[in-house]
């Protein structure tokens, strides 16, 4: 299985475990919720839904009318997808892990947007993983920058500054993230009167989440699009 694969397939059991969807619907919430599935289509989400039925994580159901709550009649019933037991616990323990995969930026986006489902022992780490993940880029960047400067254009060098600064702005929006979780802040109250995100969502015991209560700077560039 490929990484992207595992990033899906982790990205499913969690939707799936907030409530039941059918495809249409998950599609939409990976595109929404989760921007590092933009580019991702049916013909990549259902095999892996198949792939998750046959692994026992979820079972298939006729979907019904919001109105009568009754299976659909005269047309093709959509497909809901439930998560099973063994699907609720697959996914947390594919939640506990903290391997260098959670550090990388497209599967860093991914556990980020689970944050809420994760207890916060595993959201350090993560976190300080990713930090020093971005560290060690940083500083072959600039190594990088400092050898090859008087050989590059104005545009080549401003586009090299643009991707430091996208990784610093990371950094430093990290910092802010460990910092609350460490004062053992958590982000409800600054969610006061919202409907609340994949990210927002509080369904594990201590799983709080640390987003930084203090305006600052912006949050940075999805994960995916910084500069390497």
């Amino acid at each position: 299985m490929s990484r992207r694969s595992g990033i899906l397939e982790f990205a499913v059991l969690g939707l799936l475990r907030e409530s039941p969807m059918h495809g249409y619907e998950l599609r939409k919430r990976l595109n929404t919720s989760l921007g590092v599935f933009r580019a991702f289509s049916y013909g990549t989400l259902y095999p892996c839904l198949k792939t998750l039925v046959a692994n026992g994580w979820l079972i298939e159901e006729q979907g019904t009318t919001a109105e009568t709550g009754t299976a659909l009649a005269g047309r093709r019933a959509k497909i809901v997808y439930r998560l099973t037991a063994e699907g609720k616990e697959h996914f947390e323990e594919l939640l506990s892990q903290t391997g260098p995969d959670a550090y990388e930026d497209e599967h860093f986006a991914a556990r980020f947007a689970f944050f809420g489902q994760t207890s916060r022992d595993v959201r350090m780490r993560v976190l300080e993983g990713r930090r020093s993940r971005l560290e060690e880029r940083l500083e072959k960047m600039r190594a990088s920058l400092a050898r090859t400067r008087e050989r590059l254009d104005d545009y080549t060098l401003e586009l090299q500054r643009h991707g430091m600064e996208s990784v610093e702005r990371e950094v430093r929006w990290l910092n802010e993230l460990i910092e609350s979780e460490r004062a053992g802040r958590d982000l409800k109250g600054s969610a006061a009167g919202g409907t609340g995100g994949t990210a927002q969502q509080d369904t594990t015991s201590g799983a709080t989440g640390g987003l930084p209560r203090s305006g600052g700077d912006p949050r940075p560039d999805t994960p995916g699009d910084t500069a390497t």
